[in-house]
């Protein structure tokens, strides 16, 4: 194994090792801010406010592995929501407008990869774009609209939980589970799954290994739409309430969780499992807050101070490792010379 491989792993391990106290000690602080902390009442309504959230999570990490970024998936989400509310209105059955948002959705990430990998733009400035565009959608799909005509048995799935599971797992936190085993089995135990990695760290030398880097990253792109659809249905489900403005800012909460998990902002580094790991612990501590009576309006500033500390502190530990092997080198050197 080479030494930088090696060390790679070293620092994934260290950093999930350091999410499980991280949520250890959530728990203990959510514990002493309430007694109603573990209940499964709690932990049920908790499950639900972070679902649609987590959901996106998967194919984002996926495409930051890669080192590219979407910061539409937010706004997928909500222009979905609103083509959903609006099909219904115009009489079509939930599982034909289901199906057309998904296409949507699709068309939305094909967009996005087609920007990135056709036309050779940064996915950075692509997505915020998108992000307004799709939002803009939206709000020409419902305007000041506001859908509540949903079928009971659809819009009971986003309020009652998952059977068999003690009342503990809401139905969007149980097709994450899947999904996150899905995603976790492609990005760890199969050969695409390692052509994502070898992608991020050296892209040119993807090519040269034969991996089909443009293809690969508009089908994450696509995947990330489709997903990224769903989750906008669940949501719009879950609130009984189609509103051109769901989802509104929740792209913040996916970026933060993806990068909080260990995956690197340039590639070619991380976990699904340590994005289920932050996923828990970004839920944890936003349930306790809540329980305190904490600022809800003043959550931004969690947020962004786990945005600044994902990306600060494994950058600041490779800073501190080349510069221990720079002055190992230049010992090695003065010893060489000297002798």
């Amino acid at each position: 194994m080479a030494p930088e491989l090696r060390e790679r792993l070293r620092g994934t391990v260290r950093w999930e090792a350091g999410l499980v106290l991280a949520l250890m000690a959530v728990i203990v602080f959510g514990v002493n801010a309430s007694s109603q902390f573990l209940t499964s009442s709690n932990l049920f309504y908790g499950s639900l406010s972070i679902g649609e959230v987590a959901i996106m999570t998967l194919p984002l990490t996926l495409i930051i592995v890669t080192g590219e970024i979407d910061l539409s998936v937010a706004s997928i989400l909500g222009m979905s929501s609103a083509l959903l509310g609006d099909l219904v209105t115009r009489g079509w059955s939930v599982p034909a407008a289901i199906a057309a948002v998904l296409v949507v959705g699709a068309a939305a990430g094909f967009l996005n990869g087609f920007l990135v990998t056709r036309v050779g733009l940064p996915s950075l400035a692509v997505t915020i774009g998108t992000l307004t565009l799709y939002r803009g959608i939206a709000v020409i799909i419902l305007g000041p609209s506001t859908i509540s005509d949903f079928p009971a048995k659809y819009t009971k799935i986003g309020v009652t939980p998952l059977p068999h599971t003690g009342g503990y797992l809401s139905y969007s936190v149980g097709i994450f589970i899947v999904l996150a085993i899905v995603f976790a089995i492609v990005l760890h135990a199969t050969p695409f799954g390692r052509s994502l990695f070898v992608m991020g760290a050296n892209e040119e030398a993807a090519r040269f290994a034969g991996i089909r880097v443009k293809r690969t990253k508009l089908l994450l792109f696509v995947l990330s739409g489709v997903v990224c659809a769903l989750a906008g249905i669940l949501y719009t489900f879950r609130l009984s309430t189609a509103v051109q403005d769901n989802g509104l800012g929740l792209e913040l909460n996916v970026v933060t969780i993806v990068l909080l998990g260990g995956i690197s902002i340039f590639g070619g580094r991380g976990t699904i499992v340590g994005v289920v790991l932050a996923i828990a612990v970004f839920a944890g501590l936003q349930n306790a807050l809540f329980l305190t009576d904490f600022e809800q309006r003043a959550m931004g500033v969690v947020t962004g101070t786990l945005l600044l500390l994902s990306v600060l502190i494994p950058n600041g530990s490779d800073f501190v490792r080349r510069g221990r092997e720079f002055l190992r080198r230049r010992q090695l050197r003065s010893h060489e010379i000297s002798a």
